[in-house]
This record gives structure tokens, C-alpha cells and sequence, in this order.
């Protein structure tokens, strides 16, 4: 089971890796409303290394990004439940709109996002490939999101 800690005891962590020869992966998100395209895509981030920190966004950013009424579920929830994922190492929540200064000060040795966004579009790819590391775009599942979620709750029952 993963841990949720601060950045700079997730920065010391890293650290130890980077000594013991362990390549560290790196995702973030919102994690609102955790499903099975969360499930499957985290675990396919963790097998591209040997560890996987993941970011989360705190309420404020996530107010900020999707809206009002978001985020569902508070940042400590939220993180708890990802640290309890097999595939989830360590959970860091952020207070800034994107990762990019959590990531530049873990620097990663592989940085995952969903195939949904493009290479370009990928917060801190500049940092990782300039430290060295690989930036890597996993397949995103079809009907499975936290929009679409929210829409089927928010439907009348026939």
C-alpha cells in the first residue's frame, strides 16, 4: 500500500531510488470520482518503472479547473484512496494548476499521461527530457471518465 506525503518527503524518497538504481514514474490528475479507466491506466503507468508517485490536485485547483461543484470528494480522501492501489507508490498532493513544479522537483525518470492529451500538451515533458527521462502517452479506456460518470448519476431514473 502507497503513503500519501508531503513533496519534499516525496523528493527524498525519489532521491533513494535514483541511488538504488529504481526508475521512477511520475502521473497526476484530479481523481475525483476513482474508476475502473483510473484503475487500469495507473496500473499500466506503474509498469513502466519500478515505483509510481502520483499527483493530485488539491480542492482549489480542482475548483479552478473543472468548475464549481468539483471537486466531489476532498484532496485527503482522495489521495488516501489512490495510496491504497496496488499500483500507486506515493500520492502527493498539489496546490498549483498543473504538476509542473512538483515535477521538476522530482524529476522522474518517466513522466505518463493519458493518451488524451498530446505530446506537446504534456506539463513538465520539457523537464523530464531535459534531465533525461521519457515522457509516455497511455491508451485512453473509452467510457470511462468522471465526466461521464457524474452525467449517468445525474440522469433521471426511468
Amino acid at each position: 500500500m502507497g503513503q500519501v506525503v508531503t513533496r519534499a518527503e516525496a523528493v527524498l524518497w525519489r532521491e533513494e531510488l535514483r541511488q538504488a538504481g529504481r526508475r521512477v514514474v511520475f502521473t497526476n490528475g484530479c481523481f475525483d470520482l476513482l474508476h475502473r479507466g483510473h484503475v487500469e491506466y495507473l496500473a499500466a503507468a506503474r509498469a513502466l518503472g519500478d515505483a509510481l508517485v502520483v499527483g493530485v490536485n488539491d480542492d482549489d485547483s480542482v475548483r479552478r479547473l473543472k468548475g464549481p461543484g468539483r471537486p466531489l470528494t476532498a484532496a485527503d480522501d482522495r489521495a488516501h484512496v489512490l495510496a491504497a492501489l496496488a499500483a500507486v507508490d506515493r500520492v502527493v498532493i498539489f496546490a498549483e494548476d498543473t504538476p509542473a513544479a512538483l515535477i521538476a522537483a522530482l524529476l522522474p525518470d518517466v513522466l505518463a499521461k493519458g493518451a488524451d492529451y498530446t505530446l506537446a500538451a504534456v506539463v513538465g515533458r520539457d523537464t523530464v527530457e531535459a534531465a533525461g527521462g521519457r515522457v509516455v502517452l497511455i491508451p485512453f479506456r473509452p467510457g470511462h471518465s468522471t465526466t461521464e460518470t457524474i452525467a449517468r448519476l445525474r440522469r433521471p431514473v426511468p
